[in-house]
């Protein structure tokens, strides 16, 4: 199943949600006028459209999502990745470090996970080539180092 587009004002909703869930709606209606300054109007329209778009119930009066915030956000980061840099994973973290300051602390989480990633993958491989999955995670797009030592996607060469 497809994750449901939630947007941004919605996201700041599913947030107080994510954190109160179960809750009632007149405890939502609170929340998001203490949070976000929302009138109840506005809390009961955003509770019907995602209610309408799958991503929570409205059972009885008590809210619960459908959709977790890991789902949501990873649905943005592959909406982003998709529009803005045609899939390749390497083009948007180039552009992301090439503007932020990253420290060492999240270069070796960032590490950690990519070496959580390839083990996981080890087994799915067809020749039994550790590396012979390198590029299928990018949107079929090659990468290559520049002189920054910092990805770049290229188009893959025919062959």
């Amino acid at each position: 199943m497809e994750t449901p587009k939630v947007f941004e004002s919605e996201y700041r909703f599913c947030l107080i949600l994510w954190e109160h869930e179960p809750v009632s709606s007149g405890e939502l209606v609170k929340l998001c006028r203490e949070q976000l300054g929302w009138k109840p109007t506005t809390v009961y329209t955003v509770i019907k459209r995602l209610s309408e778009r799958g991503v929570l119930k409205n059972e009885n009066s008590v809210v619960t999502s459908l959709v977790s915030k890991d789902a949501v956000q990873a649905a943005e980061i592959d909406e982003l990745v998709e529009k803005k840099f045609e899939g390749s994973l390497p083009a948007f973290v180039a552009a992301f470090t090439k503007h932020r300051k990253i420290s060492g602390k999240e270069i070796d989480a960032v590490q950690q996970m990519i070496d959580r990633y390839r083990d996981s993958h080890k087994d799915h491989n067809k020749d039994g080539n550790k590396d012979s999955h390198k590029d299928s995670h990018v949107g079929g797009h090659g990468s290559e180092e520049d002189s920054s030592g910092i990805l770049q996607g290229k188009e893959p060469a025919d062959d």
